[in-house]
């Protein structure tokens, strides 16, 4: 009996075992990691020195696989190769990496990656703390595929810092594919990385209204046109475009202006204080009148916390003609004041948004330029200018670029208002 105990027990136990056997052996093959170092050249914004330093990442990717799967991919920053500068404080989660693995071999692919962004609150001069970054790449043939670690680019305040090896790359990862139910598309990254740059926005504008006199009209609605700008800002240039529509309601000989910018924001990357921005324009007039509308916005009424949308408000002045015939109004430069910067953006070049019947009013533009910052510009009378709700005009041109050392003092939401204000002037729902 005891001798029969024993068996049945090592039977049961070997029953166990083998069970376990069987659950482990179809599993897919267990992911592999391996560690690699490489000289970086870093480029961080425009007014802050290059930097070259050391990467150090770890590359996750299954073993074995095969024709036809489609595998996750994960990129893990042991070291980033720069530190934040000596200039601000990064807040937490205000730092987003993306980045490019190369895959040779039997399989050629640029695979994409990107991290959310996610990160602890990084002081001046430390450590860059960057998210894990993850991608897939679907497998196209059979044979040896490598995988090695390239550039990458950390987003940080709405700003680039881009980071490319100074030396060949040992690769990280080799992926040993057979012959399985194959395709024949190339690499499929899960994110693709996305430009902080200009957006391209997708309103079609139709054609330019033109207002027929005497017919007793009053409101007159301009059509959208995108703008490209070249904006100076305190901490380099840059471009974008953007939707701009001019409307105009006729009050005695004036007309009251609306400019629309007619899409809504990006999301901010940090908290904006409320009453610190600040936008006007200089609409252009073209045709029968010259010269130029002075039209600005309220500040923001309310804080923007990190992750809300930010808008630019609608800009209001008054149009007094200057002289009788078809005048045409134009976007013109666009100002915006935050926390004690200035970002101007120029347009590359101008559209029509709106064309008035007008009569010249006396007084009225005819030539003249908007006052600006409370001294009258010359070339003709200054009946243009036109005020705003304060019954000030908010000054234009942009500030010297020593307001960069001044970022420190706002924790980097100056950056987010003039590093990148035209980046959030395309968004994601459009404004009745």
């Amino acid at each position: 009996m005891r001798r029969r105990g024993t068996t049945a027990g090592s039977t049961g136990a070997l029953l166990v075992l083998c069970a376990g056997c069987v659950l482990l052996g179809p599993a897919v093959a267990p992911a592999q990691a391996a560690e690699v170092s490489y000289a970086t050249h870093c480029v961080p914004p425009a007014g802050i020195d290059p930097v070259d330093g050391t990467t150090k990442v770890e590359i996750t990717a299954p073993a074995t696989a095969k024709v036809g799967d489609t595998v996750d991919i994960g990129w893990k920053f042991v070291q980033a190769a720069s530190k934040n500068p000596d200039i601000i404080d990064l807040p937490a989660n205000s730092v987003q990496p993306s980045g490019v693995l190369k895959a040779a071999g039997a399989q050629t692919a640029d695979v994409a990656l990107r991290g959310p962004r996610e990160n602890p609150a990084i002081p001046k001069g430390a450590a860059m703390v960057l998210s894990d970054m993850k991608g897939t790449l679907k497998l196209t043939a059979a044979g040896e595929v490598t995988l090695t670690p390239d550039a990458y680019t950390v987003n940080a305040m709405s700003t680039d810092t881009k980071c490319t090896p100074k030396e060949t790359v040992q690769k990280a990862a080799t992926i040993q594919v057979t012959a399985g139910g194959g395709g024949t598309s190339s690499a499929t990254p899960t994110h693709s990385v996305t430009p902080t740059g200009s957006a391209t926005p997708t309103h079609t504008a139709t054609a330019t209204p033109t207002a027929t006199g005497g017919t007793g009209q009053t409101d007159f609605t301009g059509k959208e046109v995108q703008v490209p700008y070249a904006c100076k800002t305190p901490i380099g240039d840059k471009s974008a475009t953007s939707p701009v529509q001019i409307n105009a309601r006729k009050s005695g000989g004036s007309y009251a202006l609306t400019v629309q910018f007619k899409k809504s924001v990006m999301d901010s990357p940090a908290e904006i204080p409320k009453d610190s921005v600040k936008p006007s324009m200089e609409v252009v007039l073209g045709g029968a009148d010259k010269g130029t509308v002075h039209v600005e916005g309220p500040t923001n009424a309310s804080p923007v916390k990190a992750g809300d949308p930010i808008e630019i408000p609608d800009l209001t002045g008054t149009y007094k003609p200057g002289a009788s015939g078809s005048s045409t109004l134009s976007p013109g430069v666009l100002t915006v004041k935050a926390l004690g910067t200035t970002t101007t953006c120029t347009p590359k070049k101008t559209e029509v948004s709106l064309t008035l019947d007008t009569t010249g009013q006396p007084g009225g533009a005819a030539g003249g330029t908007s006052t600006s910052g409370g001294s009258s510009a010359s070339g003709g009378s200054a009946g243009a200018a036109a005020t705003g709700d304060d019954g000030g005009l908010a000054e234009t041109g942009a500030s010297d670029h020593g307001a960069l050392k001044a970022l420190g003092l706002v924790a980097g939401t100056a950056i987010l208002l003039g590093g990148a204000v035209f980046t959030f002037l395309p968004g994601r729902r459009t404004r009745r």
